[in-house]
C-alpha cells in the first residue's frame, strides 16, 4: 500500500505539473497574441503618421516648385521683352545681310 500512495502522490504531482505547464503555455500564447496585436497597431499608427508627413512635404515642395516656375516665367518674359526692345531699335537690311553672306561663302569656297 505504500507503493500505491507514493504512486498516487507522484501521479498527482505529475498531473499538477502538466496542468501548470498547460496554463503557462496558454499564458505565453495569449501574451504572444497581445504582443502581435500591439505591434500591428503600432505599425499602422506609424505608417499613417509617415504617410501624413510625406503628404505635407510633397505639398510644401509642390508649392515651392510652383513659386520657382512663376519666378522663371517672369524672368523669361522680362528677358524676352528686353531682347525685343533692343531688336526693335536695330534696322534690318536684308540686302546688305545677303551680300555679306554671299561674300563670306565666296571666300570660303
Amino acid at each position: 500500500m505504500v507503493n500505491t500512495t507514493a504512486e498516487n502522490a507522484a501521479g498527482s504531482t505529475l498531473e499538477h505539473l502538466l496542468t501548470v505547464e498547460a496554463q503557462a503555455s496558454s499564458l505565453v500564447n495569449e501574451a504572444q497574441k497581445e504582443a502581435d496585436r500591439l505591434i500591428h497597431e503600432n505599425e499602422e499608427r506609424n505608417r499613417t503618421a509617415y504617410e501624413e508627413r510625406i503628404k505635407i512635404e510633397i505639398k510644401k515642395h509642390e508649392a515651392q516648385l510652383e513659386q520657382e516656375k512663376e519666378k522663371i516665367k517672369e524672368q523669361y518674359s522680362e528677358a524676352l521683352d528686353r531682347c525685343r526692345l533692343e531688336l526693335s531699335g536695330v534696322e534690318s537690311d536684308v540686302k546688305k545681310f545677303c551680300a555679306l553672306l554671299n561674300e563670306y561663302i565666296e571666300q570660303e569656297g
